[in-house]
């Protein structure tokens, strides 16, 4: 086998995920998308499930109902009908069809109280193509060490399954809009407290946070103040899916860490969010990750 023509072959169609992504509002006929790839429309969705090992209609009707779901369950205003175009269908009958075969729930209802385990269940496949095959690892030489100031934050704690901090999102976001403090005033953080790897679901933690100066008053959603410590950090950008989110921090441990010569600081990893999916696509969501590294011997 030729290696370098294997290469190219996935590239041709690793390609076309990367178009769905940027696209989803248009028509993405197979014949459209073989062009992409520049493949024989006769055999192009053929070669497409042999190698994502989903078919494409389905994949295309995944990545568009994950965007109106996120639309659904965190952004406000957005109608129904407006989903249902953006989507590829012709009317909101057809999408609210579609979304309950594949997510169990009408777009109504998972709007109102999300069905997180079958939300999960539905978009594996989504998520197992994407990760294995739109992940780009950063460079070791795209890390930086920089210098952050005192970051005073509102603080929502997630503890427990991870497949359920979408209630929590939810929360949080709601919270920041009651207090007027949505992300374009207010830098978004996430203090990453577990690996979910390496815990039992119930011992997961993560911090949702806000940037504010502003004293914490006394809420039902159980916002508190705190305080993301100033310091020396490697900073390492991550662009695209979430679903990479967990590469890009082992990169940084496993393999930045042991050659740079630096030591940790006691405190958790951290990410701050610059630009975020369903606002821009997928492929085009910006996380800056922040490792906090202790002051070096010479400088003490």
């Amino acid at each position: 086998m030729n290696s370098a023509a294997t290469a190219i072959y996935h590239a041709r169609l690793e390609r076309v995920l990367r178009h769905i992504e940027a696209h989803l509002e248009e028509t993405l006929t197979v014949e459209a998308l073989s062009s992409v790839a520049a493949f024989s429309k006769h055999h192009f969705h053929r070669q497409f499930a042999a190698l994502f090992g989903i078919g494409v209609h389905r994949y295309v009707q995944l990545a568009r109902l994950k965007r109106a779901s996120y639309r659904l369950a965190f952004r406000d205003g957005v109608s129904v009908v407006e989903l249902a175009l953006d989507s590829g269908y012709a009317g909101p009958e057809a999408f609210a069809r579609a979304f309950r075969q594949r997510l169990g729930q009408s777009p109504s209802e998972f709007r109102e109280a999300p069905d997180w385990a079958q939300w999960q269940a539905a978009m594996a496949p989504l998520q197992e193509t994407r990760t294995r095959h739109m992940t780009t690892i950063p460079p070791l030489d795209s890390v930086a060490i920089v210098t952050v100031p005192d970051t005073r934050v509102a603080i929502l704690r997630h503890q427990g399954d991870p497949a359920r901090i979408g209630d929590t999102i939810r929360r949080f976001i709601a919270w920041r809009k009651s207090v007027g403090l949505p992300p374009r005033v207010s830098a978004t953080f996430n203090i990453f407290h577990d690996d979910p790897d390496a815990v039992a679901p119930e011992d997961f933690r993560l911090d949702l946070c806000a940037a504010t100066d502003r004293p914490i008053e006394p809420n039902s959603a159980g916002i508190i103040a705190g305080l993301i410590p100033g310091g020396r950090c490697a900073r390492l950008r991550h662009v695209g899916s979430d679903d990479g989110l967990d590469a890009a921090l082992t990169m940084l441990y496993r393999d930045w860490l042991p050659g740079s010569g630096e030591s940790l600081r006691d405190f958790p990893p951290y990410a701050q969010r610059i630009r975020f999916f369903p606002d821009v696509p997928e492929n085009e969501a910006i996380v800056d990750l922040f490792l906090p590294l202790a002051t070096p011997v010479s400088a003490m």
